[in-house]
């Protein structure tokens, strides 16, 4: 059974129906027993960074996460929930992370190195430098599209766990794996056949 974390952080529903399609069964909750008890462990989110560690800590839930966590089942951070797994972002001076992994999450650049002006947020599609594909990325082929809604990006501090990067006015750390920890700045459950055969990777890891 697959652990959807319920946090009020949003597109719950689509990660619930891109699980369904693939076939698996999930349940969406925010009981610490029902968490730490699934096979698999999945943290999705669209938000504030701010706001998003206050609900956790609100429905004591940050230290259910770090023991999932602990205990080896795969775990799975979707854009917001990447960004929670670190230490601190830009977005929320002051605000601890989980720190469940090494890094910052800063936001991006309004320009790219030539001085032209960039959208910020990013917003759409954007192709995957693979650097290793480890398990999440296999069978996906490097450049492969999936889509981003994001201000703000992962700066890793051990550059080893990055599984793939984009360039958006500066290199973006955009998946990550770290033994049971896997997570990605984009979108999964958005991204198409791409999106679906990564979220079956996760499941069959």
């Amino acid at each position: 059974m697959i652990a959807i974390i319920d946090y009020d952080a949003g597109n719950i529903k689509s990660v619930e129906k891109a699980v369904g399609y693939l076939g698996r069964d999930c349940v969406t909750t925010r009981d610490p027993e029902v968490i730490l008890s699934a096979d698999h462990v999945i943290l999705p989110g669209v938000g504030a960074f701010g706001d998003a560690m206050g609900r956790l800590k609100e429905y004591g839930l940050s230290d259910t996460i770090k023991k999932a966590c602990d205990k080896g089942t795969p775990f799975l951070g979707i854009c917001l929930g990447l960004q929670l797994l670190f230490e601190s972002s830009e977005e929320a001076p002051g605000v601890e992370g989980l720190g469940i992994l090494k890094g910052r999450i800063k936001r991006l650049p309004d320009k790219d190195t030539g001085g032209n002006k960039l959208k910020v947020p990013n917003i759409g599609w954007n192709s995957l430098e693979l650097k290793n594909r480890g398990r999440l990325f296999k069978g996906i082929k490097d450049g492969s599209f999936v889509y981003f809604v994001h201000s703000y990006y992962l700066d890793a501090d051990d550059k080893s766990i990055v599984r793939a990067s984009i360039e958006y006015g500066t290199t973006v750390d955009a998946s990550v794996e770290a033994g049971n920890i896997f997570a990605c700045q984009f979108h999964p459950e958005k991204s198409s056949e791409t999106g679906l055969t990564i979220l079956e990777n996760f499941i069959n890891a």
